[in-house]
């Protein structure tokens, strides 16, 4: 019994141990709002600071708590949030250490909501609770975690990364025909006449003036209006400076038309839904697997910035033994929903509880660790979130666009669907061997977090009051319960199931080196030994069967996959963005996220066509759709940074490509007839990437062209194509499945040397300037070399035109919308 001196003592303790502990917490909370604004924010300095300023919080709310309520306890932290087993309470056996929180619960509940001691009778939040299950009884908190973060999995994967919700701007509304009236040098005001009539036309109004003659939309003045009276409207300029609004009017005669939103303004719906959408960041789970970027990073030979998320979770896991095992992660969550649904209705494959497979995921991932030193990722195989990203992208992926936007719009799979499919469910057959055995003993984004369990400062403790139920180990979802009833500390989750089914209230949740009234070890004999004969041989044998393993599949990949090194393979168009190849296809972590955020899946996924360092890339399927000028959604979900996160300025510049034209197929240069899909759909995009030049045109006897003769064919400027794919979708969808005149496009996408930008790092737009900038030469095109260019009566091609914003794959609709905030770089 502790007197009332050192409960004083201990109250004290606590009170200034969790006050520091909260000062450290805002210290870091501070250091994490910083880094969210500064430059260094994409490296993930601010997830780390925030894990561990929420650690601190929490360990000094639970120092409080054990100090305040429990002054009677010798332990210094505790983290009881289990439902305590209700039995009528013997004199032998009194209640022990109830958690804080259910304490809380009986002071401000009803009684009757609340179990009683004395007669163990469950009250009716127990009932409802037993009607859920036994877990649920027992450890509440913990299923009601789980459900929230498969359902935000859910939420994230198919909402936040379903392109679809986007709508593009309405179309801006203009007024024509206004011809200058008078114009002040001085002052910059600017009085219009006789122009068309239009309600939104207010004084406030934010107008653009665009010469109507011409249409030259890369002069356009911004004015503001400040009168107006019938048919007279009074201008003044939107800066202070009046130069360049004026300058408009002094070269042109008019007239002019008006608009209420830029002319000249790139559509950014996609982009910008996205962003609204994305409170979270899209690929929140897979940046806080620490495997994923742990391997990546070795991979690549280069830091990757979901690092820090990694590191954050990993502190976090601190104080919360593998906690993102029992608590955060879908795929656990969603073994345990088969388990309860299937697993446990077939039992005829059933393993015992011990033997050679129970330590599987630490030569997992010493395997998946050699391959990545060997500069192969595989860790998208296995590791926990790439898997249910990948499966829920080949199982849910097609039914939501099947349901929600039409059956013929899902693309048809490929082997690679087949082998992640089957990858995916024999993740969830394991069950059927027993309950969450890919969690227990497979899963090395679980091994992960079992080897920092090493570094925990909380740990489950069992006391002398035990009496050898057998309770918790039956109940253990991780086998983490030895059978004299300690605790296995690299696999225990800290779930706290087991102390919700103990009788006596044994069990507890402290800090690591309490040692307070504490059961000996081995009583009843374990049987077990630090490192005996079998568990040596165990250990060199699944030593070697996994660096057998891992030089295995580094060879196999090296002999059937990707040929860099001899320059002659044809490489497939990477999203924009991409990093260079080599480094691309080891920084790919294969996890479906782009492909889930991309409109008119642009992206699919390879199958073996690069052999195994290809599988399950994301490559531009062209043929099926191009890539939309106003979505950078691929680089912004990427958890690697395989995909770079662009603003949709570089990403509008970052050439993935380059339209080639076949000279044999091409209806005009092939004489067939006349075709000009692809320079309309180009310009419709706001490239204007392909000209017209002159073909087949007859002359007559003194060598003058005859009139009607020849064809307009197009040319692709090289220094403007940034190879979206936009022209040959609509080469194939009409000249090849619709009117059937070709077998496929006469314009495809081609990657390789000179057609491509892969960087690593820095910026596109400065890489085109550059480019601008050289002195003038031979043409970059070879198909320029020797022609002759007819330019067609309108609008200048060289002005940047409105790009398309139709939802379609074609993107051939005209309307401009308002730019938005751009994502930063990773």
């Amino acid at each position: 019994m502790i007197d009332s001196s050192s409960g004083r003592m201990r109250r004290l303790r606590a009170l200034v141990l969790s006050l520091g502990l909260a000062l450290c917490s805002a210290a870091l909370a501070g250091a994490a709002a910083r880094h969210s604004e500064g430059p260094d924010s994409a490296w993930g300095g601010g997830w780390l600071a925030g894990a561990a300023s929420a650690m601190l919080a929490v360990t000094a709310v639970s120092v409080l708590a054990a100090g305040l309520v429990r002054a009677d306890s010798p332990a210094l932290l505790r983290l009881d949030h289990f439902r305590p087993f209700v039995s009528r309470i013997r004199r032998r056996l009194e209640a022990r250490h109830t958690g804080w929180l259910v304490q809380a619960a009986g002071r401000w509940l009803p009684a009757r909501w609340l179990s009683d001691d004395a007669s163990g009778r469950p009250g009716i939040i127990r009932r409802v609770l037993q009607w859920l299950g036994p877990s649920v009884i027992a450890a509440p908190l913990r299923r009601v975690v789980q459900a929230l973060c498969f359902g935000l999995f859910l939420l994230l994967f198919f909402y936040v990364c379903w392109p679809y919700t986007s709508r593009p701007a309405p179309p801006a509304r203009s007024s024509a025909g206004w011809q200058l009236g008078q114009l002040e040098q001085q002052s910059g005001e600017i009085e219009l006449l006789d122009g068309e009539q239009a309600e939104w036309l207010v004084a406030g109004q934010h107008v653009y003036v665009v010469d109507q003659a011409t249409q030259d939309r890369s002069s356009v003045a911004s004015l503001r209006v400040k009168e107006r009276d019938g048919g007279r409207l009074a201008l003044s300029p939107v800066q202070a400076s009046a130069i360049d609004s004026l300058e408009l009017f002094l070269l042109s005669d008019g007239p002019w038309t008006l608009h209420d939103a830029p002319p000249n303004a790139w559509p950014t719906h996609y982009a910008d839904d996205l962003a609204a959408k994305e409170w979270l960041p899209a690929d929140f789970f897979l940046v806080i697997d620490p495997l994923v970027s742990l391997s990546t990073a070795v991979a690549s030979r280069s830091w990757v910035w979901s690092l820090g998320c990694a590191g954050a979770i990993l502190v976090v896991c601190v104080l919360i033994p593998r906690g993102f095992c029992g608590y955060l992660c879908p795929l656990g969550t969603l073994i345990d929903l088969f388990d309860w649904s299937l697993g446990r209705r077939i039992t005829r494959f059933r393993l015992p509880d011990q033997g050679w497979w129970v330590h599987i995921k630490y030569y997992l991932l010493l395997a998946v660790m050699l391959c990545a030193l060997g500069g192969v990722l595989v860790s998208g195989y296995v590791a926990a979130i790439p898997v249910i990203t990948r499966g829920m992208l080949m199982l849910g992926e097609p039914l939501q666009s099947g349901l929600l936007r039409g059956w013929h719009l899902v693309p048809a799979p490929n082997a690679g669907h087949g082998v992640s499919l089957a990858l995916f469910l024999a993740v969830l057959g394991l069950g059927l061997l027993r309950p969450r055995f890919w969690c227990k003993y497979v899963c090395p984004s679980g091994a992960v977090f079992s080897l920092g369990n090493l570094l925990r400062v909380s740990q489950r403790h069992v006391e002398q009051s035990c009496i050898h139920c057998n309770k918790c180990v039956e109940i253990c979802p991780f086998d983490a319960i030895k059978p004299d009833f300690t605790t296995r500390v690299t696999d225990c989750t800290l779930c706290q199931t087991c102390a919700g089914v103990c009788p006596t209230q044994s069990i507890k949740f402290v800090e690591r080196w309490n040692d307070h009234d504490l059961k000996p070890h081995g009583d009843p004999p374990t049987h077990e030994t630090a490192l005996g004969r079998r568990g040596f041989l165990s250990l060199v044998g699944g030593t070697g069967l996994a660096v057998a393993g891992s030089a295995a599949m580094t060879g196999a990949t090296r002999l059937w996959g990707a040929d860099l090194a001899s320059g002659n393979e044809q490489l497939p168009v990477r999203p924009p963005g991409s990093v260079p190849e080599r480094e691309f296809l080891q920084m790919c972590i294969r996890c479906g996220e782009c492909f889930k955020a991309c409109p008119n899946n642009v992206l699919q996924p390879m199958g073996f066509q690069q052999g195994l360092d290809g599988l399950w890339t994301p490559h531009v399927v062209a043929d099926w759709a191009g890539c939309e000028s106003s979505c950078n959604a691929c680089g912004q979900v990427c958890p690697t940074g395989a995909i770079r996160a662009l603003p949709l300025e570089e990403k509008r510049v970052a050439r993935m490509g380059l339209a080639i034209v076949d000279q044999q197929t091409c209806l005009p240069l092939a004489n067939r007839e006349a075709c000009q899909l692809c320079v309309d759909e180009c310009r419709a995009a706001g490239y204007d990437a392909i000209e017209f030049m002159q073909v087949h045109t007859q002359v007559d006897a003194v060598g003058q062209p005859l009139a009607g003769t020849g064809y307009l064919a197009p040319v692709v400027q090289a220094d403007r194509c940034v190879g979206c794919g936009l022209c040959q979708t609509r080469c194939y969808a009409v000249n090849v499945k619709q009117r059937h005149v070709l077998v496929e496009s006469a314009i495809v996408i081609e990657a390789g040397e000179g057609k491509e930008d892969r960087l690593m790092r820095g910026s596109y737009l400065e890489l085109r300037r550059r480019e601008s900038s050289r002195p003038a030469g031979s043409p970059a095109n070879p198909e320029e070399s020797g022609s002759s260019y007819f330019i067609p009566d309108g609008p200048d091609p060289s002005t940047p035109a409105v790009p398309g914003t139709s939802d379609g794959p074609f993107g051939v609709d005209e309307a401009p919308g308002a730019s938005g905030p751009e994502a930063p770089f990773h």
